[in-house]
């Protein structure tokens, strides 16, 4: 028994060891990928702003105008990405662990801006970066162009920064500007505007010896945290009692000139905004360097020269043997394009905190069970019984930086898709990201609107979320290709060798990390999954619609006559008027979806009971997708309601949701259905086009109508899923 009981205790001891061992790489392995994402441009609904993955800490920001005369310098200070303001901006190359390079057409300021933005991994902090600012004045400038540039740090929450180098009273600095900062997260650093490169005005006005233009101006201020991402307006307010106190001093026939006017006290000291200003005459370069005293050394403006020359030819390489351009697309301006669309992708991610406005008041009328309940739930929403909640934190990409800069949850589904392929981790953190957001019940708000920021380019009225209302689950799209990557991993990967170099896939290649994922998101699927279930359900019992399950049949909630915006194809022609006994195929099929995805997740961890549930309900939604939505007569899937006589009718339009079934992979090769869904999809007097599918029928009598969104325009998203599934389901590569 004593020898019996020893080995007992050698084999638990092995056991501890072994998962002791296991945990504590998992551990490296996440702590390696955050510290290569703590930084970047994560302020994207700006030109240029750099901040950490941290709620309240360090940023800074970009400012730019022409100051050549009094008219248009307010209405060209470029700040925040704006529609129609520039002939086109974005990254012509990033990666979200180095860095890359922004360019930025602006004929209003008759200047072009390059952002280049590079990370310096090391230390204990998440490492030190470097910018480089350049100006380069368009053809129609005059080469004496007069630009003022401002570059400002704010310090949210607990910490420290200071000018360290200047004092109050000066005309201004000569050389760089240093800052020292500290917080809890960041431990100590510095931040150095250097003085650059470019010429200044020399503006003869007596003005000129107060302020000469051949310095940089630093004023220091402390507001509440509240007040620091509105630092445009701050600027403004400091402007305007500059000149107010400036102009009484000269007469009218000799006012100081617009550079001279536009410029900022000199009161360098402690605070939590800096602005730092810059006056150039021409083309003009200097370096926001970042450097953490955990990090080996400073950065310094050669080391940025190096390591931007360093990540242009990585990028290009990387890019090149992920992607692998096909011909005809090998020419170098498909490169290119190719690049900067990845880039723009990637370049868009951003970190989001805040709180944000919730109706949880489960007014009755949001059960949209009553005919005519649009108009109730209208009723209800107008009541304004929205709250405050959270903070909240969001690491995501967007899909507009100037329109939409904030979190889509649909839409994140579909960025994730390419940006797997290129960082698994990047890709794994950004679905947990999500998943964080999910409330007890299983729901996440559509659209992530997370501070009084994020608020400020948003309608009122569009600002409140709902816990009834859902949104596609394009995520699990993403987890499924996390699998296919597994699946084809090779086992014999040297976990030392993923720790021992900078890898954007470390989760990908150590099966401990990658189940550890799965197993910590795993009851979060499952929890959004049943909550869909519960609030997306469809009524199959009441109107004694013939179908394999009475329970696999599914309504977006949020329903109005003119769009479902949960649906995510707000327009796309619906029954009319809408019914509480409508099945929405497109829903349905995402069901079916989302179901096959987390069976074979359950399938993966040892889950064999909910695999097997998982496994039942799939069949179901399958069966009654052909029972519930197939129409014989139209020779297609269609939507479904209750019409007059309080029978089930079918509502069918050529389009993307005919072809939903397919889209996402439920429609098998042998399918007696796919012969119509091809006929459908390769006409052109249909969908077809030479561009890709239309979103809906040539022939369908609401083809570009009304708002025209979902109506006949070509969506990217739509026909990468109809290629994937022609080459992976249909058309089987060797």
């Amino acid at each position: 028994m004593a020898s019996t009981s020893r080995r007992q205790g050698l084999f638990f001891g092995f056991l501890s060891l072994l998962f002791a061992f296991v945990g504590a790489q998992v551990a490296e392995i996440e702590k390696a990928s955050n510290d290569s994402l703590l930084w970047g441009p994560y302020r994207p609904n700006l030109y240029f702003g750099v901040r950490p993955r941290i709620p309240k800490s360090f940023m800074g920001g970009l400012m730019w105008t022409r100051v050549e005369d009094y008219a248009s310098v307010q209405n060209n200070f470029r700040h925040t990405c704006e529609q129609h303001e520039l002939d086109g901006y974005g990254w012509d190359e990033y990666d979200v662990r180095s860095g890359g390079r922004q360019t930025i057409h602006d004929p209003g300021n008759r200047i072009d801006i390059t952002t280049e933005f590079i990370k310096f991994p090391g230390g204990q902090h998440g490492g030190s970066w470097g910018a480089r600012i350049k100006g380069t004045p368009r053809a129609d400038a005059s080469p004496d162009l007069r630009s003022t540039v401002v570059w400002y740090n704010t310090l949210q929450g607990l910490g420290s920064l200071e000018v360290v180098n200047e004092e109050e009273g000066s005309t201004g600095a000569e050389g760089d500007v240093l800052f020292k900062g500290q917080t809890v997260e960041l431990g100590d650093f510095d931040v150095r505007i250097t003085e650059g490169k470019g010429d200044h005005p020399k503006t003869g006005h007596p003005s000129y010896d107060a302020k000469p233009l051949d310095r940089t101006f630093v004023h220091s201020v402390s507001l509440s945290d509240e007040a620091l991402w509105q630092t445009k307006a701050v600027l403004f307010a400091h402007l305007k009692s500059e000149i107010d106190e400036l102009i009484p001093k000269y007469p009218e026939d000799n006012p100081p000139p617009p550079a001279q006017v536009y410029t900022i006290a000199h009161k360098p000291g402690r605070g939590n905004l800096h602005i730092v200003q810059k006056v150039f005459e021409g083309a003009f370069e200097f370096d926001i360097l970042f450097s953490s005293a955990s990090a080996p050394k400073p950065v310094t403006s050669e080391d940025l020269t190096l390591q931007i020359k360093s990540v242009t030819g990585g990028f290009s390489s990387r890019f090149a043997d992920i992607f692998k351009p096909q011909a005809p697309f090998l020419k170098e301006r498909y490169e290119e394009f190719s690049k900067s669309l990845f880039s723009n992708l990637i370049g868009g991610i951003g970190y989001f905190y805040g709180d944000a406005r919730v109706d949880r008041s489960y007014d009755p009328a949001y059960e949209e069970d009553n005919e005519g309940f649009w108009e109730d739930a209208a009723e209800a929403r107008a009541k304004n019984l929205a709250a405050f909640e959270g903070p909240s934190e969001l690491f995501t990409s967007i899909p507009s930086r100037p329109f939409f800069p904030r979190g889509f949850l649909w839409d994140e589904g579909f960025h994730l898709l390419p940006v797997i392929d290129w960082d698994v981790d990047l890709t794994l953190d950004i679905i947990k990201s999500w998943f964080k957001l999910m409330d007890e019940d299983g729901w996440i708000g559509r659209e992530q609107i997370l501070g009084a920021e994020a608020r400020s380019k948003v309608p009122a009225e569009f600002q409140v979320q709902y816990p009834h209302y859902a949104n596609p689950p394009t995520l699990f799209m993403v987890i499924t290709s996390f699998l296919d990557k597994l699946d084809a991993q090779k086992s014999d990967s040297s976990n030392q060798k993923v720790l021992s170099e900078r890898s954007y896939s470390m989760q990908l290649h150590s099966r401990e990390a990658a189940l550890e994922y799965l197993r910590t998101l795993y009851p979060l699927l499952k929890r959004q999954y049943f909550w869909f279930r519960k609030t997306q359900a469809g009524d199959i019992k009441s109107y004694d619609r013939e179908a394999f399950s009475s329970k696999e049949g599914y309504r977006w909630r949020g329903r109005t006559p003119q769009h479902i915006l949960t649906s995510g194809l707000d327009d796309y022609p619906r029954a009319q008027p809408p019914h509480p006994g409508e099945l929405h195929l497109d829903l349905i099929s995402w069901m079916g979806l989302m179901t096959r995805s987390i069976k074979r997740i359950a399938i993966y961890l040892g889950e064999e009971d909910d695999a097997a549930e998982f496994a039942r309900y799939e069949e179901a939604i399958i069966r009654n997708m052909d029972d519930l939505h197939w129409s014989e007569k139209s020779g297609m899937y269609c939507d479904a309601t209750i019409d007059a006589y309080e029978e089930n009718s079918h509502v069918c339009h050529k389009g993307y949701i005919s072809l939903f079934p397919f889209l996402v992979g439920l429609i098998p090769a042998d399918s007696p259905h796919l012969g119509n869904i091809l006929h459908t999809l390769s006409d052109p007097d249909e969908l077809w086009s030479d561009h890709g599918l239309r979103s809906l029928s040539k022939s369908d009598e609401f083809y570009h109508t009304g708002e025209d969104y979902w109506r006949g325009p070509i969506w990217v998203n739509m026909n990468y899923l109809a290629v994937s599934q022609l080459l992976v389901s249909i058309l089987p590569i060797p």
